[in-house]
């Protein structure tokens, strides 16, 4: 996609999340939210991220990825093809292995020294399954409590099948009432059916969407 022709018109479905008429590529607009995102399984969680990432450094942001494994090379190279190696610059990696307060304390630094820092994503940052550790949980309100209240903070995780079945949702947020209580939104994103179609919700609201090889359609 051409930089020249992001003069399109956006028609706002639901709040944080836009759609270009360019192509049907979807747009979200994410500032300063703080977003729990709970994927049912392998579908595209990852690649919902760096779509959003993309999305902030189009629009001049700066965006800082920590997760324990890099995204796929070939994924990411298709889903920042449509930017430039200047924009694409503004992307910056790090590992979470390790100590996780210590990634804390090195998201908050450099959100608070580098510039137009708009985007913080946590991608696998908690265990997959079961509860999610007291050590994650309050690492990851004191993030949100020490940064600039303009910066987005994404966190990606696997959902819960609840065992109930009394869940209307194919998946449920892990510690979805302590989340809440910091200030975070619930989404979700599950799969709608076989092949490329997702749905992805936010409250009582949800979306479907198609999974390509550059991001999310409409």
């Amino acid at each position: 996609m051409k930089v020249a022709q992001r003069y399109h018109q956006r028609a706002i479905t639901m709040r944080g999340l836009c759609h270009r008429n360019l192509m049907g590529r979807v747009e979200f607009d994410i500032s300063g939210e703080k977003i729990h995102l709970a994927v049912e399984g392998s579908i595209g969680g990852t690649t919902l991220g760096l779509h959003m990432a993309t999305d902030v450094i189009e629009r001049g942001g700066r965006v800082l990825w920590a997760s324990p494994f890099m995204p796929d090379s070939v994924r990411f190279a298709q889903i920042f093809s449509h930017l430039s190696l200047a924009k694409s610059s503004r992307y910056h990696a790090m590992n979470i292995g390790g100590d996780f307060e210590q990634v804390i304390d090195i998201l908050i630094q450099t959100s608070n020294s580098l510039p137009s820092v708009e985007l913080i994503v946590l991608d696998d940052w908690c265990e997959r399954s079961g509860r999610i550790g007291a050590e994650r949980l309050a690492g990851v309100k004191k993030l949100v409590d020490e940064i600039g209240k303009e910066i987005c903070v994404l966190l990606i995780s696997k959902g819960s099948i609840d065992a109930s079945g009394n869940s209307s949702t194919a998946i449920i947020a892990r510690a979805r009432d302590t989340m809440l209580a910091t200030g975070f939104e619930i989404w979700r994103l599950e799969r709608t059916k076989d092949g490329p179609l997702r749905s992805l919700s936010r409250g009582e609201i949800s979306e479907n969407l198609t999974l390509k090889e550059a991001g999310f359609f409409t």
